[in-house]
């Protein structure tokens, strides 16, 4: 074995074997990215790294004992976070990014419009956190008219640091709010434009158990939508409703326990229609979708005239598998 590269392998394997002792899952794996972030390089090229100096096994050592100690998570030790394409800034205060959350992405991004000669679709996320939804899709399509709403301070320091981190990579530049996402007159000056509204909110019940590096670190603020999930869902999807344009794109993320309860809030809402569940790749319940209905049409209508379908009375949603 190359002796360079022998010191980075032992460098990986006692780190790995530390982090294991504290009970972190995939202990090598985050050894590795730990290493490789104190190399300035990708994970997949640590095989072709040279060994790490003193100074770099020390930053090793502190980033392997403060995760380790505490259990902080890896991504705020660091101060990134992977984001679907993107890598972006995050630490304490702001929900950390979770691959989930790129299945909302990609339901948007197919929903909109082509892009055409004239202005490009305005896209919404509320309850933006780090910005994760509204960069991933502007970075996507440049021509989108991006805005994104947050309305807590801390959270909103890592999204500003985000969007002028993306708008210097060359994105097309966000339109960052400090504002309340359940608010009726939020964006009032949007109303009836948006192409599509995303949302990952608040939605954990606050009965579930997380784990214990999740509640000791990351925001409740970010986590928690009260004892059913909903708090923040119900008043956000008639928000979403006000700022749609007919046929505009709803998608918010919910908790794997309540996706039937979030369909039958937008159903109830009664600007939707094809409300539809979707699972993760785990095949877990995860986000649902709705096209915005024509002014002045109510859904729950259509429902009323059918006495001959008690079914759709109940359920107005369809459960759909996520591929991608």
């Amino acid at each position: 074995m190359n002796p360079r590269s022998a010191g980075l392998t032992g460098v990986v394997r006692s780190a790995a074997q530390a982090l294991g002792a504290a009970g972190v899952d995939s202990a090598h794996v985050e050894a590795q990215l730990i290493c490789a972030h104190v190399l300035g390089i990708d994970r997949t090229r640590l095989m072709l790294a040279d060994d790490l100096d003193a100074a770099a096994v020390s930053e090793v050592e502190r980033i392997v004992a403060a995760r380790a100690r505490d259990r902080t998570p890896l991504q705020y030790l660091l101060g990134r976070a992977v984001s679907g394409r993107l890598e972006l800034a995050v630490g304490p205060g702001v929900f950390i990014p979770r691959p989930e959350t790129e299945l909302l992405v990609e339901s948007t991004l197919a929903a909109l419009p082509a892009p055409g000669p004239g202005p490009g679709p305005v896209v919404v996320d509320l309850c933006a956190g780090s910005g994760t939804l509204a960069l991933e899709i502007a970075h996507a399509r440049p021509d989108a008219r991006v805005h994104a709403v947050e309305l807590y301070e801390a959270a909103l320091e890592w999204l500003r640091r985000n969007a002028a981190e993306r708008a210097a990579a060359g994105d097309t530049p966000i339109e960052v709010h400090h504002a309340d996402a359940t608010d009726a007159d939020v964006l009032s000056h949007l109303r009836g434009s948006a192409a599509a509204v995303v949302s990952n909110p608040p939605y954990i019940p606050v009965t579930d158990d997380l784990p214990a590096d999740v509640l000791a670190h990351e925001p409740a603020t970010a986590l928690f939508g009260g004892r059913d999930g909903l708090v923040v869902v119900t008043p956000l999807v008639g928000v979403a409703a006000a700022l749609l344009v007919p046929g505009g794109h709803l998608a918010v993320e919910h908790d794997d326990t309540t996706g039937a309860a979030v369909a039958a809030v937008v159903a109830a809402q009664g600007g939707f229609g094809t409300v539809e569940q979707h699972t993760d790749l785990a095949g877990r319940p995860r986000f649902v979708t709705a096209t915005r209905l024509d002014a002045g049409h109510d859904d729950t209508h259509d429902h009323d005239d059918d006495d001959d379908n008690d079914d759709d009375k109940v359920d107005t949603t369809v459960r759909k598998g996520t591929t991608r």
